[in-house]
């Protein structure tokens, strides 16, 4: 068993998380990941409403009794969700860990702390992991370039981001971006880091709710297989690449604005990729991690083989260097 800051502040036996993914962090998958000893995470906006997501937490319970949380996403947006509905749907359902993620979560913080919810905040840099400290959240899952999603616009890889990091936080941080197995675990140890955030990985696992072509597709995908949307935008987003994924990149790299992809990128063609398995009908998530995946295991054989791995590593191969 590896023990860090991490997994004895947020109550879970191995320092690993599943980090909220829009439509796919749901009961199912959530729960399994909790049951492997792992800390996994509701995606709130993935429910159409606060009191969708207070069932959804109900429905997670019923599957397992380990620790689990919800991620809450703060984006700008036209018509913005009630975030404070969902907040106090969070709260009201006794959950007692948090991600949040996007934009500044300080309005949300007090209310948290108030009801004893630990807050683990996403960023994508040192600047904006600071920041987070500075305002009183518990941990930091800090995003390297590698990531699915978005990461950020420095353009920043794990292996310098996450010793900046660490060197300037006193608070537990978990890496993300680019990892999916025992090697990236003892990597991120190394380097400073409390533990690891998979996306990409537990998206490719037996209990994931989405098509298994989309999941063969990530088996058959390498490292070079997605893209950056939004670059010019200033607001790139990692996905894997398609028909659609390139058209946009080649539409805003010629000039064009977000009107001209807006109906490419909308996220119902995306949750058409997941849901009906029609890999070119949307963009979706992907990062770079792909390249090290080439199986579709359940997810306590995925928590179960990074650890062993880990443990392997650190025992074996690292320990005879010494010699």
């Amino acid at each position: 068993m590896l023990t860090t800051r991490f997994s004895e502040m947020f109550g879970v036996e191995h320092p690993i998380v599943q980090g909220g993914m829009q439509w796919v962090g749901r009961a199912g998958l959530v729960a399994a990941v909790a049951n492997a000893g792992a800390l996994g995470f509701l995606t709130a906006l993935t429910q159409p409403t606060p009191a969708a997501l207070a069932k959804e937490i109900d429905r997670c319970r019923e599957l397992t009794d380990r620790p689990f949380g919800v991620n809450l996403t703060i984006l700008p947006s036209i018509n913005p969700p009630p975030y404070e509905e969902y907040r106090r749907a969070i709260i009201e359902s006794g959950v007692r860990i948090v991600e949040t993620a996007g934009f500044n979560p300080q309005e949300h913080l007090p209310e948290f702390r108030a009801h004893g919810v630990r807050v683990l905040h996403k960023c994508t840099s040192v600047r904006h992991a600071v920041k987070a400290e500075r305002l009183g959240v518990d941990a930091v899952s800090i995003d390297g370039f590698e990531c699915a999603g978005h990461p950020g616009e420095d353009d920043v890889p794990g292996l310098v981001l996450i010793p900046a990091a660490a060197r300037r936080l006193t608070v537990p941080m978990i890496a993300s971006g680019g990892f999916a197995d025992g090697r990236g675990l003892v990597a991120a140890l190394a380097l400073g880091a409390d533990g690891i955030s998979m996306g990409t990985r537990f998206l490719c696992t037996a209990e994931s709710p989405v098509h298994r072509r989309v999941k063969e597709q990530i088996v058959a995908h390498t490292e070079q297989d997605t893209e950056l949307l939004f670059r010019p935008l200033r607001n790139t987003a990692r996905v894997a690449s398609n028909t659609v994924s390139r058209k946009v990149v080649e539409i805003l790299d010629e000039g064009g604005g977000f009107p001209d992809v807006r109906d490419l990128v909308a996220g119902t063609r995306g949750r058409r990729v997941f849901e009906d398995g029609d890999l070119e009908a949307g963009i979706w998530s992907a990062g770079l991690a792909q390249g090290l995946i080439d199986d579709i295991p359940t997810v306590r054989e995925v928590v179960e083989r990074i650890v062993g791995e880990a443990a392997e590593l650190i025992t074996g191969r690292l320990t005879a260097l010494r010699r």
